[in-house]
């Protein structure tokens, strides 16, 4: 099981681009293979890898759907194969650490 942490935005649209991220969304709340978390500068997402990277292509499309010409993506993936890790279990680790 893999997290991922992505960030889709149009590039060149100007400051606001929160109709661009809501097009990326409706295609992640469309499916329901991978679990998702709305965060204000990533959406997380946990599932199987290659699942996650079919979505991401997904998401990243829907957005030039939305007239985009121009898109930056960043993703950061966790795949820890030794034990199954769930997006709420790594942050409760941290909160249970600050006490």
């Amino acid at each position: 099981m893999a997290i991922a942490a992505v960030s889709i935005s149009p590039v060149g649209v100007g400051v606001g681009v929160s109709e661009y991220v809501a097009a990326a969304l409706r295609v992640v709340r469309a499916q329901d293979g991978v679990r998702y978390r709305l965060d204000p500068m990533f959406t997380t997402l946990e599932g199987e890898l290659s699942e996650i990277y079919a979505l991401i292509e997904k998401m990243q499309e829907a957005v030039f759907a939305a007239g985009a010409v121009r898109v930056g993506s960043v993703v950061k993936i966790d795949d820890r194969r030794d034990r199954e890790v769930a997006m709420e279990s790594k942050v409760t680790s941290v909160e249970e650490k600050l006490g």
